[in-house]
């Protein structure tokens, strides 16, 4: 029998969630070896949107399977509030099932995607909606230029050759440092990364008196809920790998796919060693000797191999 009546029957009024929602998705399965210092990113992550977003937005974190420290930690946060949405989850559901459940919880009429190693810039969110709303039909926006492949590129370029409205600029517009920076922190060599840059045109759009580059990216991106979840169900059958899926299919509906002409997310990867800038400028010191080594590709090559046999043998049975 119940006792008394429900304290919520009297309640007057409930909150709203923020019209925003800035989505996180987070895989830390360990605490060393490659995943050693993933914590530290995400905290970093977590902490660089707490202190350059200025926009009101409900953050929502989705943990895709993590160990019990860094699960422990996001409840911590939750608790405290600095998490207002928080899903954990107690297996992998690689890239694609975390997206079908985070872009269907998420509240925000726009929502604010990442990985959780990126670190954010002043203003950038800011900066990517301006974009999303100034520009027609856009899917899309990425808080950093740079060189994305250009068969997710051909609706984006089609319509801005084809709108007299729109100024198309094309070349090596991006300076090296900006260029070879990002591609570093994904683990590329500089001999890649200079075909790269010699091989690769960036295409910057100004409309409306705003600049957007051609380009955008599943790693980190700006879109509205309507149009994201138009995608929706993503069947992937790898955790990772088909994530080009979404620039594919954004591409081929005919949506722009853009990013901003500053810099304003950077990638952190498994580290928060910023020695990638010293290896642009050539300042390698005999402690990063070992790097310039691990980067030598048939070693690079066997380790890798080796990594990915070890993972699969613990963590996928």
């Amino acid at each position: 029998m119940r006792k008394g009546q429900n304290p919520a029957k009297f309640v007057d009024s409930v909150a709203k969630p923020s019209s925003i929602t800035v989505a996180v998705l987070n895989y830390i399965p360990y605490l060393s070896g490659f995943y050693s210092d993933s914590l530290q990113v995400l905290k970093t992550c977590l902490k660089s949107i707490s202190n350059e977003t200025k926009l009101d937005y409900d953050l929502l974190v989705f943990d895709n399977g993590s160990c019990r420290e860094v699960q422990s930690f996001l409840f911590e946060e939750k608790i405290n509030g600095n998490i207002q949405f928080l899903i954990l989850s107690d297996k992998n559901l690689g890239k694609g099932g975390a997206w079908n459940i985070m872009f269907t919880a998420s509240p925000g009429n726009i929502i604010s995607y990442a990985d959780s190693d990126i670190f954010f810039h002043k203003d950038w969110l800011t900066k990517s909606i301006q974009i999303l709303d100034s520009f027609p039909n856009v899917g899309m926006v990425t808080a950093r230029p740079y060189v994305t492949d250009q068969e997710f590129l051909t609706n984006t370029l089609q319509w801005a050759k084809e709108n007299h409205k729109v100024k198309l600029t094309s070349g090596k517009l991006l300076p090296w440092e900006v260029f070879s920076d990002f591609l570093l922190s994904l683990g590329r060599t500089l001999e890649e990364i200079k075909l790269e840059y010699d091989s690769n045109d960036m295409f910057l759009l100004k409309y409306q008196d705003f600049l957007a580059y051609a380009g955008a990216s599943h790693w980190q991106f700006t879109t509205k809920k309507s149009i994201i979840q138009k995608f929706l169900p993503f069947e992937m059958n790898r955790p990772m790998g088909q994530v080009n899926l979404l620039d594919d299919r954004m591409n081929k509906l005919g949506f722009l796919r853009l990013m901003t002409h500053e810099v304003l997310a950077d990638n952190l990867s498994n580290s928060l060693d910023k020695n990638s800038f010293d290896l642009v400028n050539n300042k390698v010191d005999s402690k990063k000797t070992i790097h310039r080594i691990l980067d030598i590709p048939i070693i690079k090559s066997v380790l890798l191999f080796l990594h990915h046999r070890i993972f699969l043998a613990y963590y996928n049975r």
